[in-house]
C-alpha cells in the first residue's frame, strides 16, 4: 500500500494539485506513518501535504502534540475530521480525556497553531445524522471553530451539490465548498462505500456499468467520461475547484485530468 501511494504521488505531481491529502488507519491506526508520508510527499515533491486528524481513540494532549508536531515540521494544512469507529466497533463513542467531536478538534487545532483546515461536509446528509437541519447545524459549527473550507463527500448527482450548497449559503456557511470526485474504478466498491456514506446512487449508473464487472478497460473508459462530463456540469454551476478521491490509483484521475485540458508542469 505504501509503495502505491507512492506511485500515485509520483503520478499526479507533474499536475501541480493545489494540496495532496493523506489518511490513515481506522482508530489512527497508522498514525505515524502517516506523519512520516506527509512529510516526504512536501519535502521531497514540492506539493502542500494535508494530514487528516480525527479524535479517535487519542486524547487531546496526544492529538495537540501529533499536531504541532505537524507544524514543526512545516505541515500547514489538516483535514480535520471526528473519524470513524475503531475496528469491531460499530457505534462512535467519544475517547475520554479526548476531543468529542470534529468542531472540537478544529477549535483545539486552532489552539496549537494556525492552522488551514478542511473539514467534510454531506451532500446527502451524514448517515448518523439525526435530521438534515442538524446535519448543517454540525456544518457550521465547524466554520465557525476555524475551518478554512468543506471537502464533500462523494456524489453522482449534479443537483445534489447544488440543492446542498444553496442550503449551506442560506445556513451561513462562508467558506468554499468543494466538492469531492470519486473515479469509479470498481463499481460493487463504490456501491458498499456509498452504502455507507449516505450517497444516492443513480439508476443510470447501474445501467452505465452493467456488464462489465469482468471489462475493467472498458470500465475505466466509462469512468473517465463520466466523471468528465460531471466536472464540466459543475463548472457551469460556478464551481472552480475539485477535489479527486484517488484512492491511491492514478491513472484515472491523470486521464480525467488530460481529458478537462489540466497538463503537466513538469
Amino acid at each position: 500500500m505504501h509503495e502505491q501511494l507512492w506511485a500515485a504521488i509520483e503520478r499526479l505531481t507533474p499536475l501541480a494539485p493545489r494540496f495532496v491529502s493523506v489518511t490513515y488507519g481506522a482508530g489512527g491506526s497508522t498514525r505515524e506513518r502517516t506523519h512520516d508520508i506527509v512529510t516526504r510527499i512536501q519535502k521531497e515533491k514540492g506539493l502542500a501535504a494535508a494530514a487528516h486528524l480525527t479524535c479517535v481513540s487519542a486524547t487531546r494532549a496526544e492529538v495537540d502534540a501529533v499536531a504541532a508536531r505537524y507544524w514543526a515540521s512545516g505541515i500547514r494544512h489538516i483535514v480535520a475530521l471526528r473519524g470513524d469507529p475503531p475496528e469491531g466497533e460499530s457505534q462512535y463513542t467519544p475517547h475520554p480525556g479526548g476531543y468529542a467531536y470534529a468542531s472540537d478538534l478544529i477549535a483545539g487545532l486552532k489552539r496549537v497553531a494556525d492552522f488551514e483546515i478542511s473539514v467534510a461536509a454531506y451532500p446527502e446528509v451524514h448517515p448518523q445524522a439525526k435530521s438534515p437541519e442538524a446535519d448543517m447545524d454540525n456544518l457550521k459549527r465547524k466554520i465557525d471553530a476555524g475551518a478554512t473550507r468543506a471537502i464533500t463527500t462523494f456524489f453522482f448527482d449534479r443537483d445534489v451539490f447544488s440543492r446542498f450548497r444553496d442550503r449551506a449559503t442560506a445556513a451561513g456557511v462562508n467558506v468554499p465548498i468543494v466538492p469531492g470526485i470519486l473515479p469509479v474504478t470498481n463499481f460493487v466498491q463504490t456501491q458498499k462505500m456509498s452504502a455507507m456514506n449516505g450517497t444516492s446512487v443513480p439508476p443510470w449508473m447501474y445501467d452505465l456499468f452493467a456488464g462489465l464487472e469482468d471489462d475493467p478497460e472498458t470500465r475505466r473508459l466509462v469512468a473517465a467520461t463520466l466523471v468528465a462530463e460531471q466536472v464540466r456540469a459543475l463548472e457551469k454551476d460556478g464551481v472552480i475547484d475539485f477535489h479527486f478521491y484517488t484512492l491511491n490509483r492514478a491513472d484515472l484521475t491523470y486521464a480525467i485530468c488530460h481529458i478537462l485540458g489540466i497538463r503537466s508542469k513538469a
